[in-house]
């Protein structure tokens, strides 16, 4: 599996080229990149072919808090139960299920679950991120859709 090739993306489907060059400019600017960082380059490796490659995998690996929306109470290594390794977003249009457990179909939900107040965790680390997300028009809202089931 390490040596097949990433998904491509798509450049016009859905919603066509300008709303998915739109709606990656979103993506930048309400703060999503900031965790689904767009572009990682992989380090020393002894198979050629992976060496000091740049891969556009939208996700920085980091784990972070994601608040008691998110939470499924399972703590893995130093990870406690609200934790969560950003998923990568490559192939996020080829997905039928979104999330770690798989429990929705609907991106735009898949989103909004980014969002988590505390309870018995601190809140989700994605919290501005949703309400800048939930600030945009609806119509700049499916630009950002467009270019996430573009990938």
């Amino acid at each position: 599996m390490r040596l097949l090739a990433p998904p491509t993306p798509s450049s016009d489907t859905p919603g066509g080229a300008a709303s998915i060059d739109r709606g990656r400019s979103l993506f930048t600017d309400v703060g999503c990149a900031g965790c689904h960082t767009p572009t990682l380059r992989t380090g020393k490796s002894s198979i050629e072919a992976l060496r000091n490659k740049e891969v556009k995998l939208y996700s920085d690996l980091m784990v972070h808090n994601m608040g008691q929306g998110l939470a499924d109470d399972v703590s893995q290594g130093n990870a406690g139960g609200d934790e969560f390794r950003t998923a990568p977003l490559w192939g996020l249009g080829q997905r039928i299920f979104f999330l770690h457990d798989g429990r929705t179909n609907d991106l735009l939900q898949a989103i909004q679950a980014h969002a988590g107040l505390g309870g018995r965790y601190v809140p989700s680390e994605a919290n501005q991120v949703i309400g800048q997300f939930n600030r945009l028009s609806e119509i700049d809202k499916q630009h950002l859709l467009n270019f996430l089931r573009s990938l």
